[in-house]
């Protein structure tokens, strides 16, 4: 996996969170970061004309911000700032990552979420309706974690509905490319009336999944299953063990467009007790630099 990671920057602690999440990424994939900051398209509006020293004050702005923030990326990472135009920062985003054919967009959590935890802001939630790239969404105080975190382990919550192949294929693209070990979850029996035949059923899913799986696997890539047990996905999940280097990965709603993502209330569930980053990926995947 050699494509480049975009990073959505702002200067706040979200965007300082998405920046240190996007190096960890970068790093363990031995691939190129590119931070970009959207500002509002040069016709953003119809009531104040365009005035071009104002244009210019904010992109040396933008400038300046984009270096601070470059500032704290370990120098083995190999990076790159960009000032962009958008009518909204996610179309921004989206476009520079179709233009530097980024495999992955990074972008922090809404200001005034509990620390390790998520919380869409207006950003994330555009990008989770929109995007064609797979979207990692950066928990509060990510940049709290030593670069050294690295990324250790893959967990791919596996259902039984359309498009989970395209979610296995990223997973194990995923642990390929940043040596991490590779965890396949099965929630299957989380809506099932508590009993041994719910644990037994979620049991029989995780290992059809894992014989499926282990066949296509790279021989170097450690891989294990479990079923999330609970009254509840929030209940499952928080009782999982999860690593500070772990990265969580879902698939689109099935009413997602083809190549188009769509948060299903799985992985919307899942966000609420989920302590690592979440990799959403699209239900269906376009031919490479066509996305």
């Amino acid at each position: 996996m050699s494509d480049r990671i975009v990073v959505g920057y702002t200067a706040t602690d979200a965007g300082a969170d998405a920046v240190a999440l996007g190096a960890r990424l970068a790093a363990a994939m031995d691939a190129p970061l590119d931070l970009v900051l959207v500002l509002p398209a040069e016709d953003r509006s119809v009531i104040t004309p365009p005035d071009a020293g104002y244009d210019r004050f904010l992109v040396t702005q933008a400038e300046a911000w984009l270096a601070e923030a470059a500032a704290k990326i370990p120098d083995a990472v190999t990076h790159a700032s960009h000032v962009r135009f958008g009518d909204s920062f996610a179309e921004g985003l989206i476009a520079a990552a179709h233009e530097l054919s980024a495999s992955h967009i990074v972008v922090g959590a809404a200001n005034g979420g509990l620390r390790g935890r998520h919380r869409l802001g207006t950003v994330a939630n555009e990008l989770l309706h929109s995007s064609d790239v797979p979207v990692v969404l950066a928990p509060e105080g990510s940049r709290r974690l030593e670069p050294s975190t690295g990324i250790t382990r893959i967990t791919a919550a596996i259902g039984t509905r359309p498009g989970a192949d395209v979610l296995l294929e990223e997973s194990v693209a995923l642990a390929a490319a940043t040596g991490a070990g590779l965890r396949l979850l099965s929630l299957a029996a989380v809506d099932m009336p508590p009993s041994l035949e719910a644990m037994e059923f979620g049991a029989r899913h995780a290992d059809d999944v894992f014989v499926h799986v282990r066949a296509a696997l790279p021989k170097d890539i450690e891989t294990d299953a479990v079923v999330g047990l609970g009254d509840s996905v929030e209940d499952a999940v928080s009782h999982l063990s999860w690593e500070p280097g772990e990265l969580a990965v879902v698939g689109s709603s099935r009413l997602a467009r083809r190549r188009r993502l769509f948060l299903g209330s799985t992985a919307a569930k899942m966000l609420h007790e989920l302590p690592v980053p979440m990799v959403v990926v699209p239900r269906t995947r376009g031919k490479k630099g066509a996305r």
